[in-house]
This record gives C-alpha cells, sequence and structure tokens, in this order.
C-alpha cells in the first residue's frame, strides 16, 4: 500500500478533501498534513510540511493543492529529492511521471476539472518512470545544475 502526504491551503480545501476520498476509496494510506479549514492560510506552511515528509521517505508520494497550484509546486521544488509536477489533465499527469519521475503532484482547484480529478490520481499513481534519456535530464535536475 502505498503511502501519501497531503496538503492544502484555504484555496485548495475542497479539492483536497475530495482527493483524500479518492485516494482512500483507492487503497492508499493518506496524511492530511493540512489545512483543515476554507479559514484563510499561507500555502506554504502546508507545502513544505508535505514535500518535507517526501523527501525524507516518510510517505512515498504527495498531493500539494492551491488555487493555482503554482505557488504549491514552487513550494514543493525548494525541497531537496522533490520533483513536484503541476498537472491540470491526465496527459500531464502522465508525463509528469513518465518523464520526470515526479513524485508530488501538484494540482489548482480553479483550473482542475472536476470530472478529471480521478483519472488525473489514477494515471498520476499508476504511470511509471521510463529512465532512458530521462533518466539524465531528472539527475541533472537533483544535482541543480552543479
Amino acid at each position: 500500500m502505498s503511502k501519501v502526504a497531503i496538503g492544502s491551503d484555504h484555496g485548495g480545501f475542497e479539492l483536497k478533501e475530495k482527493v483524500k476520498t479518492i485516494l482512500v476509496e483507492k487503497g492508499f494510506e493518506v496524511k492530511d498534513m493540512g489545512c483543515f479549514s476554507k479559514e484563510s492560510c499561507d500555502y506554504p506552511d502546508f507545502g513544505f510540511k508535505v514535500a518535507q515528509s517526501v523527501a525524507n521517505k516518510q510517505f512515498d508520494n504527495g498531493v500539494v493543492i492551491c488555487t493555482t497550484g503554482i505557488g504549491m509546486s514552487m513550494v514543493a521544488n525548494k525541497v531537496d529529492n522533490v520533483r513536484a509536477g503541476l498537472c491540470y489533465t491526465p496527459e500531464a499527469a502522465s508525463l509528469a511521471r513518465a518523464h520526470n519521475n515526479a513524485n508530488i503532484l501538484a494540482m489548482g482547484a480553479k483550473y482542475v476539472e472536476i470530472n478529471n480529478v480521478e483519472d488525473i490520481l489514477t494515471t498520476f499513481f499508476e504511470t511509471s518512470f521510463e529512465g532512458g534519456r530521462h533518466l539524465r535530464r531528472v539527475n541533472k535536475i537533483d544535482a541543480k545544475g552543479e
């Protein structure tokens, strides 16, 4: 059973609750890192918690959600050993995993079509990294240009 950390700000709260339900129904072990209401809050507080828990291998993967997904993806990608992909479609989720070996899925509640949410999640978690030429590129990401 795969372990997934999930977090959002107030703008992503409702989508986070839906994502949690879907993942639990699919058999994932899910840890909600917050936020826990629609009360205004700061997305970095929750994005860092998710990203750090994935980076230190407490969780296999993460999902971060804010209004656009942009802020959360920026926060997550500040953490070493994290590759967060901002995905609005199942195709983007597939490529984030297959080509970029993303370990965190970032989503924007304002832009993800609600009828695509389950397909995005399924695609993200069922797609494997292709390796090959993509491994060289992922290694360059992880090396931060060094």
